[in-house]
């Protein structure tokens, strides 16, 4: 720990300034005094009474270990120290729900698209080494004054790989979290960051949320509202997913230009929209299909991973 200076605003002090939270810990900035630059730290307790460091800090380690990609934060070390394990990770600005709160209107739409490929981009590296995010919101993805998303936060990340476990449905902040894990779902796929990454799209054209539950049930309400309630033929086995009720109201879907009149002259974002939110998880585009979907022809990739100087 002699290595790190934690920082206020102004300058090193000797409490700790938070950046944000975790899903298991607290972020805080400081510095990297040997390479005399800022880091971001992230502080876990450990309990006394367990042995070792907890098994959700070790897959956030081990998992961050296997991925390296530009659009996902770097994990440069690991310290414990006093009862504490700090994961040392590269700064980064801002996340992107401070990013669309310093700006009063919407995003635009160049932004939401370089931004959303880059979540596409990260996506894509974790689901093709068989890692699941499960948390992905504005909150978890960093955001650089150049412009530069990464993924960050992967408290609850779990690969995938069989053989094939009974998995939690506790994952995914609830305005981002698809409805087959609301159904009770013990098995599911990357399909479930996919249909985050619609709920962020929409949110990043609109700057609010599409599905605003104040709980799991007016989660699934307010979804079925706008996509339609599904019914064997739009869903096959959905009747089957523990908390199914054949008594939930039968809504029709509505038009996703009527809801989200800021894309009703675009139809290549209706297209790529109305893939990603698709209810039935099977339906769903992928996050690598989705880097090559023509809503991104005119953007400039390179630009996007273009070395820029401070």
């Amino acid at each position: 720990m002699d290595r790190y200076e934690k920082l206020e605003k102004n300058g090193p002090c000797t409490d700790d300034i938070e950046l944000g939270e975790g899903t298991y810990g607290y972020v805080y900035k400081a510095k990297d005094l040997q390479m005399d630059e800022h880091v971001a730290m992230k502080k876990i307790k450990l309990d006394v009474d367990d042995e070792g460091i907890p098994s959700t800090a070790l897959r956030e380690i081990s998992i961050l270990r296997e991925l390296d990609h530009p659009n996902i934060v770097h994990l440069r070390d690991c310290v414990q120290n006093e009862g504490k394990l700090y994961l040392v990770f590269e700064f980064v600005d801002m996340d992107l729900r401070r990013y669309m709160d310093s700006t009063p209107e919407p995003l635009e739409i160049p932004t939401v698209k370089s931004f959303l490929y880059q979540i596409f981009a990260g996506l894509t590296c974790c689901h093709s080494r068989g890692i699941m995010h499960r948390d992905l919101k504005p909150q978890n993805l960093l955001v650089s004054n150049q412009g530069r998303l990464k993924l960050a936060d992967f408290g609850l990340a779990r690969a995938f790989v069989p053989p094939i476990r009974p998995l939690t449905h506790e994952v995914v902040t609830l305005w981002y979290r698809p409805p087959e894990i609301l159904l009770g779902a013990q098995y599911y796929a990357p399909q479930v960051d996919v249909w985050a990454c619609g709920a962020m799209m929409v949110e990043m054209i609109t700057k609010s949320a599409p599905f605003q539950g104040e709980c799991e049930i007016d989660q699934i309400y307010k979804i079925f509202q706008v996509l339609g309630t599904p019914t064997e033929e739009t869903w096959p086995q959905v009747s089957q997913l523990p908390d199914w009720n054949p008594a939930f109201p039968n809504w029709r879907r509505k038009n996703l230009q009527k809801v989200i009149p800021q894309i009703e002259n675009d139809p290549l974002a209706l297209d790529l929209l109305t893939q990603l939110v698709q209810l039935d998880p099977k339906d769903r585009i992928s996050a690598k299909r989705s880097l090559v979907h023509p809503y991104f022809d005119d953007l400039d990739k390179q630009e996007i991973y273009r070395e820029k100087e401070d």
